[in-house]
């Protein structure tokens, strides 16, 4: 046997406790051949002497926004006064929508309003989006075609997703253009597959022909696209089947290969804390806000079930507790009335998390989806509004691990900073981007961080069998970083040196 490529001179934490270390890595036809002295005596059509560098399998980041966050919008990130808002807006290009990313409405002089927009607008109509997803300000050319909403601009959730249809769809090239930025990015922070939360309808929608996109767009990185409960429609199945309603063709969780396939359903249950929306059982500090639930209780309910009984993984948004609670109810209840092990169902965010929701958490096998970064970027401005009974509830980590509960990085991109290095570092040290400590007896371990974003994402995207442990026979994507995050005081610093996605190493470029 000859190997297309062996990598030696490298320190590999393999995430396998069968061979957790290794300094030879040998690869054939996209997989992992062998390690060490499986492969040291055999030849290979390309050697390369990483030079002691570290080596860890791929991240994989299990919720992003690939589409959103290669868009290319009027960035108002960090504007804080409606001056600065109007002067970025004015000189917007064409003659269509404008459209604007990043705005943060708690770090303004005063809220941006819909009066304000149409001062720099004319006729266009302006969509400007919280950087949280979850709210946007228009003016009055958008207000103007939404019958029966009141509002001075500033729109939420459902609102705001009749505002954003508006301007939907986007066309198929544009699509594929904004898949390509961000697949350029992730490859740079190491990232070798990303689970795409929520194609084909819903807030964060593109097109309804965002997966014609993916397949168009041929990227570098593996993708998991998790369709939109939005898509589901009534079926005329056999009875026997139990399935009321699916997507078309009957297509669920699983189908596809290993460049792009079907993940999970994804259903939202709340909104989000930066907006305030993301639904609590006690309400925002200093306020009488408990946040909301994103549709009634009964239609959230019966898209739960009917996914679930079409045999659809669910990855459920849920980041209040009160979200929570409800996502374990009617889980439960669709387990009960159809099990179905191992369902892996996933609770996307999983924000706020009371003591007492842990155990259900784990009775129920289901994998909180976390973003670490939001307490980096966030930390301090969601302690101050949990108060400091709850802060150490927050995008818990200890906690999960203790009660045997699989855990998952992901970013949420763009919402925050989606390098997994960002992530591994705040799962270890607990620190928000101002010094803050949030929630410091949920820390983990290094190797335990880095699982979340190897081992454990793949589990949450039923990869574990091909991906997230640098395994014999499985895919050979992998990250070489500059240092060792076991032992490095600055793990988000940590210069990526190259990335690998099914043998094919692509070394960073230089600056």
């Amino acid at each position: 046997m000859r190997l297309d490529l062996k990598l030696t001179g490298c320190r590999a934490l393999t995430m396998d406790p069968a061979r957790p270390a290794a300094h030879t890595i040998g690869i054939w036809q996209g997989r992992i051949a062998g390690l060490d002295e499986q492969v040291e005596d055999l030849s290979a059509a390309e050697t390369i002497d990483l030079g002691g560098a570290v080596v860890l399998p791929g991240f994989i980041d299990a919720h992003t926004h690939l589409a959103w966050n290669g868009r290319r919008t009027v960035d108002v990130t960090g504007l804080d006064t409606v001056a600065a808002v109007q002067h970025a807006l004015a000189d917007a290009p064409g003659t269509a929508w404008i459209e604007a990313s990043g705005y943060d409405r708690r770090i303004m002089d005063r809220p941006l309003t819909a009066v304000d927009l149409d001062a720099i607008s004319g006729d266009r109509p302006v969509y400007v989006a919280d950087l949280s997803g979850h709210a946007c300000v228009v003016n009055s050319a958008v207000l103007r075609q939404l019958p029966g909403i009141t509002s001075d601009g500033w729109l939420t959730e459902n609102e705001q997703l009749a505002a954003r249809s508006l301007r939907l769809p986007y066309s198929v090239d544009e699509v594929v253009d904004e898949l390509r930025r961000s697949a350029e990015q992730v490859l740079a922070e190491g990232v070798t597959m990303c689970a795409e939360a929520g194609i084909g309808a819903g807030l964060i929608a593109s097109s309804p022909l965002e997966a014609l996109a993916h397949q168009r767009a041929e990227l570098p990185i593996r993708v998991q696209l998790m369709v939109s409960a939005h898509v589901l429609h009534d079926v005329a199945a056999d009875p026997a089947d139990g399935i009321a309603r699916a997507i078309d063709l009957g297509l669920r969780t699983g189908f596809g290969d290993d460049m792009l396939s079907l993940g999970a359903m994804k259903l939202w249950t709340d909104g989000g804390m930066i907006a305030r929306t993301a639904a609590l059982t006690e309400p925002y500090a200093g306020s009488d806000n408990v946040g909301q639930l994103a549709e009634p209780e009964e239609l959230m309910r019966a898209a739960i079930a009917d996914a679930h009984n079409a045999g659809w993984q669910l990855a459920v948004h849920a980041i209040g507790d009160r979200a929570i609670d409800f996502t374990l109810d009617a889980v439960a209840r669709a387990q009960s009335a159809r099990p179905r092990p191992d369902a892996r169902h996933r609770v996307e965010h999983c924000g706020l998390v009371r003591p007492e929701q842990l155990g259900r958490i784990a009775a129920l096998g289901m994998i909180p989806v976390v973003q670490p970064t939001f307490l980096w970027a966030y930390g301090d401005d969601y302690s101050e509004i949990m108060g400091p009974g709850r802060a150490p509830w927050l995008y818990r980590g200890r906690s999960f691990l203790d009660h045997g509960i699989t855990v998952a990085g992901s970013s949420d991109r763009p919402v925050a900073d989606g390098a997994p290095l960002r992530g591994i570092e705040f799962m270890v040290r607990r620190r928000s981007s101002g010094g803050r400590a949030v929630g410091q007896d949920e820390a983990i371990s290094v190797e335990e961080a880095i699982r979340a974003y190897t081992l454990g994402s793949a589990y949450a995207c039923r990869k574990e069998d091909v991906l997230g442990s640098l395994t014999p026979g499985k895919l050979a994507d992998l990250v070489v970083l500059g240092d060792d995050p076991r032992t490095s005081d600055a793990i988000a610093g940590i210069p990526v040196l190259a990335t690998m996605v099914g043998g094919n190493l692509m070394p960073q470029r230089s600056a």
